[in-house]
């Protein structure tokens, strides 16, 4: 830090020798060392095929899987996607983190630049004291005035590679938000799905209840009928009413459940909840799964997932931090250099000589800095950034073991519900036709009236189990495509942020070409490669 007065022009002269040194370290600003370990893709446990690639319905063919819900073919549930990708409050606060990341990129930027660029200026009013001529001569015994322009420039030289690991962690960083942006969204649309299927699994459920109502309504005045003509017992009206209440109790309940997934759905698509019928319309019953599904092999979900991206890349943000504290075990050196002009008006002076050349007074050189007695605090830092470094690796293996466990778990939800179905189908069949024999029987008298009310029951209870079968495999399904990690690609060519948030943000903020118009295509988290143990070629850094 240098301090502007006034004093006597200076020769240029020593600029030529200063060249010397400036033409001998620059390049090290650009070219130095890189201290710190150089990042590599970790190795993850991955399997070669899934457990259930044998199965005919099973196709392992490799798929983007863009638009994974219009398997349904289900135009609402295709309109509910659309909504809450476009208005999911979680979905705009993970792009607000993608815009915070990359400004984040840019100040990390700008420290590979001259860290210290300042221009300076003062008008001062001087009193001098007459007891102290150390600073002022004794000639000086009148207030003056005093000016200063000056430039203040300090670089600090890369010379080990700690600005270039800063802004290294800082570009994994941005694209670990775009990643956990992508699978937030991902998220998004499985979680819609599945409260869709949901809702319409519910509205199955009571449409059933209410059939077999009837149905119990009809069985109940065949039973009063009896009693009152005397060819039957109280009994039977008494088991009649016993077993139709339970069944209307269950429409309350069930009703419950469908309007909390209104009020979920509802707060998916970013809105308070609200009578949801007039988004629903359109279609009904449960959405119809297709008869095979497409999973790819274990390496594509790898590559594919965005919580894997995410995990990998934090890892790298966190491996160049090693660096950075390494780093602060060698000297620090710098280039400092002033440049300016002082002026007063003591004597003859006058102050609009500030900007005459008599008034130039500069100096420049090279500094260092280097923490020598430390007490192990920086070897201790770095081994604090490599031991969260190590913790992040070991997230990121065991991200890749859950995301095979989850497309593994719908995998065989999906199989094996089909089949519970297939059977189910079979039940209700013959629940039907054991309740139609059973009035037949009951009113020719070869049977009690308990034989009935035990068929309307089973009928109740092998449709509602059927209607929860096949939605479990429509959700099933949703749950699969969610894991596979696929859905996220629609955001492409828009903005991380919807319309009305980014200009409310402009009109805070400038913020230049980091908020680019509506319409202008978006960066994508790059492809990672699959695991060490699949792929030895290493990711190098991307700035």
């Amino acid at each position: 830090m240098f301090l502007w007065g006034s004093a006597r022009r200076k020769s240029f002269a020593p600029a030529v020798r200063y060249r010397r040194w400036l033409g001998f370290l620059l390049p090290f600003c650009c070219a130095g060392c890189l201290v710190g370990p150089d990042f590599s893709s970790p190795s993850a446990p991955v399997a070669e095929k899934w457990l259930e690639a044998g199965e005919p319905s099973v196709d392992t063919r490799n798929q983007e899987y863009r638009d994974w819900w219009k398997v349904f073919h289900d135009p609402v549930l295709d309109r509910l996607i659309e909504t809450a990708y476009n208005q999911n409050l979680t979905l705009v606060s993970a792009g607000t983190q993608v815009l915070q990341a990359r400004a984040q990129l840019g100040v990390a930027v700008g420290e590979f630049y001259p860290q210290v660029q300042q221009g300076t200026g003062e008008l001062t009013y001087i009193r001098p004291s007459h007891a102290d001529t150390t600073r002022f001569p004794t000639s000086v015994t009148r207030n003056f005035w005093r000016d200063a322009l000056g430039l203040t420039v300090n670089w600090e030289l890369d010379f080990w590679g700690k600005f270039r690991r800063a802004i290294e962690s800082a570009d994994a960083s941005y694209l670990a938000s775009i990643a956990n942006y992508d699978y937030v969204l991902a998220t998004l649309l499985g979680d819609v799905a599945t409260t869709y299927i949901g809702i319409r699994t519910l509205q199955t459920q009571i449409a059933i209840a209410r059939d077999n109502i009837v149905k119990q309504k009809k069985a109940l005045a065949i039973a009063e009928a009896k009693y009152h003509g005397g060819t039957a017992t109280k009994l039977d009206v008494y088991q009649a009413e016993n077993v139709l209440a339970q069944t209307e109790s269950t429409i309350p309940q069930l009703t419950i459940q469908l309007n909390q997934g209104f009020n979920a759905l509802a707060v998916l698509l970013g809105m308070p909840p609200q009578p949801m019928e007039p988004l629903l319309a359109g279609s009904s019953g449960i959405p119809v799964p297709p008869k095979t599904v497409a999973v790819g092999i274990p390496a594509d979900l790898v590559r594919r997932r965005p919580d894997i991206r995410a995990a990998e890349l934090a890892a790298m943000a966190q491996g160049a931090q090693i660096g950075i504290a390494e780093a602060n075990l060698y000297p620090a050196f710098s280039l400092t250099g002033t440049f300016g002009t002082a002026a007063s008006n003591i004597g003859r002076d006058k102050l609009k000589r500030v900007f005459e050349g008599r008034a130039i007074t500069f100096a420049f050189g090279p500094a260092f800095q280097w923490n020598i007695l430390n007490y192990g605090q920086i070897t201790n830092q770095v081994r604090v950034e490599d031991a969260a470094l190590q913790t992040l690796l070991v997230n990121y293996q065991n991200t890749v073991l859950q995301a095979q466990q989850q497309v593994e778990n719908g995998l065989t939800s999906f199989l094996q519900g089909r089949e519970q179905v297939d059977y189910l189908r079979e039940s209700v069949a013959a629940a039907n036709a054991a309740l139609g024999l059973a009035f037949l029987q009951y009113n020719l008298g070869t049977r009690d009236f308990t034989t009935v009310l035990t068929a309307e029951q089973n009928l109740y209870t092998a449709q509602n189990n059927l209607a929860m079968a096949e939605g479990n495999v429509s959700s099933g399904l949703a749950s699969l495509y969610e894991a596979l990690g696929g859905g996220w690609q629609i955001r492409a060519d828009n903005e991380f942020v919807p319309p009305a948030t980014a200009e409310g943000m402009r009109n805070r903020t400038n913020w230049g070409d980091l908020l680019p118009a509506p319409g202008t295509p978006q960066p994508s988290a790059p492809e990672l490669p699959i695991p060490a143990d699949v792929s030895s070629s290493p990711r190098p850094p991307e700035w």
